[in-house]
Parts: structure tokens; sequence; C-alpha cells
């Protein structure tokens, strides 16, 4: 199956581009590339994906993640939103709103025809802050 993953984020006229790169970087695998007064990371499978796993992990936020992502599901869509000035630090924060995030979020979209097999990859259920289940990344 098919996946495509597209990150974006604007280059506000106060911000230094390569640490909007960075901010990418630190939740995704691959290079970002300017374009204009944008970086964006495109990759044809869902492995950019991993280091964001990854973070859910480490920041034990999987049910916040599920919740936001489930509620961003387009058709074969996932789309979000992170905060640019968190990713920068390392640690992914999602915004449901772009004005929660001062310098511009970053836009995260994922395409697979089954969007719920990403979300339970990436953010599955939990009880008591434990996954119930680790499934392995979905085939692309």
């Amino acid at each position: 199956m098919e996946a495509e993953v597209v990150v974006e984020a604007e280059v506000r006229p106060t911000e230094d581009e390569e640490k909007v790169k960075r901010a990418i970087e630190n939740l995704f695998t691959g290079k970002p590339v300017s374009i204009g007064r944008r970086v964006k990371l495109e990759c044809g499978s869902l492995e950019c994906l991993e280091k964001l796993h990854t973070r859910l992990r480490q920041q034990r936020i999987l049910d916040t993640a599920r919740s936001v992502m489930r509620k961003s599901v387009y058709g074969e869509y996932i789309e979000f939103m992170l905060h640019k000035q968190a990713a920068y630090a390392g640690k992914a924060s999602f915004v449901t709103d772009p004005g929660e995030s001062p310098m511009g979020p970053i836009r995260v979209s994922i395409r697979y025809p089954h969007p719920d097999e990403v979300i339970d990859w990436l953010a599955p259920r939990t009880k008591h802050g434990r996954p119930l289940w680790n499934r392995d990344m979905p085939q692309t």
C-alpha cells in the first residue's frame, strides 16, 4: 500500500530557517527542504514517522496523540498540527488551533488507505498509561 507523509512549517520573518528545519528533524526522519518561506519534508513511506512514534512513548502522551489523530481523520488522510517551539526542544506537543503555536505550527499530513492502522501503530490505546498493544508499522 502506498503512503505519503508531508510535514510543513512556515518560516516567520523573525525565525532562523535552520532552527525550523531542526524542529522538524527532531520529530521526523528525513531532510526538510526550504521552499520560499516554508520548510517541507516529504516522504513516500511511514518510516519518516519513527522518531514521532518513539517520542510519543518517551513522553507518555499516547492517549492525547490518539485522541487528536482520531479527530483528524479525513478519508485516507490524518492531518494534525504540532507546536513548533516544543518540536525544536525535541518534544511532541499537539495543537488544535494554529494560534496555540505563536511562531506557527508544524502541519503534518499522512495519507494511507487505512488511517486507523497508522493511528494504532503510532498511538495505541492504553490502560493505566501502558499500551494495550504494540503493532508493527503498517506496510507500505
